[in-house]
């Protein structure tokens, strides 16, 4: 990160403007990473830190926010019935899930546009995961180059697919990922036309800054961000383009076999037919997501989804999950119900 791109984003920070008896009466003792008792006190932190429009994006789901809490929420409906004399005193959590070794069933998921949450953007997730022997999926709408973030890493990601409305833009993101080592293409299918972000919206409003540098209007006056800028569109003709396309069909999958030696995961199922659907249709594996509750109003938790997806199938490919997860628990029951991470 240059000097002046960090001074720009903490320029940005509604934190510099907070009285300090405000800022200290969100946690006065966290000073340091290490301060924190669970990730919630993070949150907290962030939430002074992160400028409002971009704290809006980070914090909201479509519409009235229902299928974003229930992510959440309906891990609470799981309860754990512990065994006793069971010796625990030295535990291998390490797993592999299509040929990716990692030291425990935890990855994280894509999230695009980091840097205008955290300066170290998609690098300092690299590194993190490196230290933890951990997987890192990595958004097309990554902030850093992808090959910058496994060079960080020193170890292949996985690569999640935004299926475009134009093919040979399309072809030419996946050939990228494959040349520089992913493994894996995991394509968003849970996104198919426009959604209602209230959230974001409703938080843009009180944020001053301009923003013309990395967002365009869209067709309605909203602001979105421009792809042109991205380092994954690079070279690309995004006049028209756009991440997702409305006529998406299960075709889609074979197109994207024929283009790629990489594995192919389905990210958005949801349900038991779909999981069968997806198993006729040549994919490699299943992550259960419904977007962080970011596209679908009224939906299920992931957590909910979870067994039916594991039902359809039926041992033939590994089937994971995201969204909701915050302890160690919430990770506990979703490999009880058949996760594989």
């Amino acid at each position: 990160m240059q000097r002046r791109a960090l001074l720009q984003w903490l320029a940005a920070s509604p934190a510099l403007t907070l009285p300090l008896a405000l800022r200290a009466a969100v946690d006065p003792g966290l000073t340091k990473p290490t301060d924190a008792l669970d990730v919630f006190d993070f949150e907290k932190a962030a939430s002074l830190i992160v400028p409002p429009a971009h704290w809006g994006y980070l914090q909201s789901g479509v519409d009235g926010n229902v299928t974003r809490d229930a992510n959440h929420s309906a891990y609470a409906k799981w309860k754990l019935i512990p065994r006793r004399f069971v010796d625990v005193s030295k535990i291998d959590m390490a797993t592999t899930v299509l040929g990716t070794a990692m030291s425990s069933p935890i990855m994280t998921s894509p999230i695009g546009g980091l840097r205008a949450l955290h300066v170290e953007a998609d690098i300092g997730v690299a590194r993190a995961t490196r230290a933890k022997k951990q997987n890192q999926i990595v958004s097309t709408q990554m902030s850093d180059g992808l090959e910058d973030i496994i060079e960080a890493r020193g170890a292949p990601v996985w690569f999640q697919l935004y299926t475009t409305n134009r093919i040979e833009a399309t072809r030419t993101m996946v050939q990228r990922a494959q040349r520089a080592g992913c493994a894996v293409v995991c394509v968003t299918v849970d996104l198919p036309a426009g959604r209602n972000t209230v959230t974001a919206s409703r938080l843009r409003r009180s944020d001053t800054r301009v923003c013309g540098n990395c967002h365009v209007t869209d067709a309605n006056g909203n602001p979105r961000q421009n792809i042109s800028i991205k380092p994954m569109f690079t070279g690309l003709d995004t006049n028209g383009l756009g991440l997702t396309s409305p006529s998406l069909s299960w075709d889609f999958i074979k197109r994207l076999k024929d283009m790629t030696t990489m594995k192919v995961v389905i990210k958005g199922i949801e349900a038991r037919e779909d999981a069968e659907l997806a198993v006729e249709n040549g994919a490699d594996g299943i992550l259960v997501s419904n977007h962080g509750g970011r596209a679908l109003e009224s939906g299920r938790g992931t957590i909910e989804s979870l067994p039916d997806v594991v039902q359809g199938a039926a041992g033939r490919i590994p089937v994971m999950v995201d969204g909701g997860i915050r302890r160690g628990t919430d990770a506990f029951k979703a490999l009880a119900l058949g996760a594989s991470a």
